[in-house]
């Protein structure tokens, strides 16, 4: 694709400058879905833990190839769900905000997060009195976080996360449990723009997006249905789940670069590009 493309109308979209970012991401080498704590889960069905790690790999590989740094904590067995490195914390200008989960089950995936970042000489960290799932629910759109609450995170965590950051933080309510956090429901594409699903949210959070803003991309039905949302966007590449056809059009339209993956056997836990990636934000 050319740096500058052309949307339907004729119109040159605007070009698009891909960023180098630095992720934490967790192998899925004790991955399995052995309990149920949203509508994708269903244990008993088989998971296949090699494929998982082969498609986990195939994400890390692409990052590196588009110039980005990957990081990796280590799994800790009995925490399958902990491949789900976005929901580990949320970390704005070097600082990080811990993940205090809802469900027993991933409870102790925030301290071994969080030990993590210890480890890795990080000083200003932050365990939380609130619930909150992380970049799950916290997604950083230029200097402000949209910050979603419905099923996981406690809408009191938005004003304790705004405290810490010192940055503006905008709550948005979810309301379809298929889709459970933020980041699979809306994703982050600029400093300026989003594509989200509005059927996901309740009215007035639909209204604050439009707001918000009013160029955004909106998905389809069909969209949100194959995780379409949850991906992942460096400013001129997008990686999303192969499946999102409807999507990728919109992005080529404007300029981005889609990039199908294929994390098939992880979205048997509810979670895709996105949930497996946390964004590591230097200090300014």
């Amino acid at each position: 694709m050319s740096p500058t493309a052309a949307t339907e109308t004729g119109t040159a979209a605007p070009t698009r400058t891909a960023t180098p970012r630095r992720f934490l991401m967790c192998p899925p080498r004790h991955f399995d879905v052995t309990y149920s704590i949203n509508p994708w889960m269903h244990p008993g069905k088989p998971v296949d833990t090699d494929l998982a790690l082969a498609q986990w790999t195939q994400l890390t590989e692409l990052y590196r190839k588009l110039g980005h740094t990957v990081e990796v904590i280590e799994p800790v067995p009995g925490l399958p769900d902990m491949v789900f490195a976005a929901n580990g914390a949320t970390v704005v200008d070097g600082r990080v905000f811990g993940a205090r989960f809802r469900h027993v089950e991933r409870t102790a995936e925030g301290p071994a997060y969080l030990a993590w970042f210890v480890a890795q000489g990080y000083t200003d960290v932050y365990w939380p009195e609130h619930i909150n799932e992380g970049e799950g629910d916290y997604l950083v759109v230029g200097r402000k976080v949209l910050a979603g609450t419905g099923f996981r995170t406690d809408p009191r965590a938005h004003a304790e996360a705004q405290e810490f950051f010192g940055l503006p933080v905008i709550g948005l309510t979810l309301v379809n449990p298929e889709f459970y956090h933020l980041d699979t429901a809306l994703a982050v594409l600029s400093d300026d723009e989003v594509m989200y699903y509005p059927e996901a949210f309740t009215p007035g959070s639909q209204a604050v997006l439009r707001e918000l803003f009013p160029d955004a991309i909106r998905a389809t039905a069909e969209d949100a249905a194959v995780f379409g949302l949850n991906a992942l966007s460096d400013g001129r590449h997008v990686l999303l789940p192969d499946a999102a056809v409807h999507l990728k059009q919109e992005l080529s339209a404007r300029g981005f670069l889609p990039i199908g993956v294929e994390l098939t056997e992880l979205l048997k836990a509810g979670g895709s590009v996105k949930c497996c990636t946390l964004e590591l934000r230097p200090a300014r």
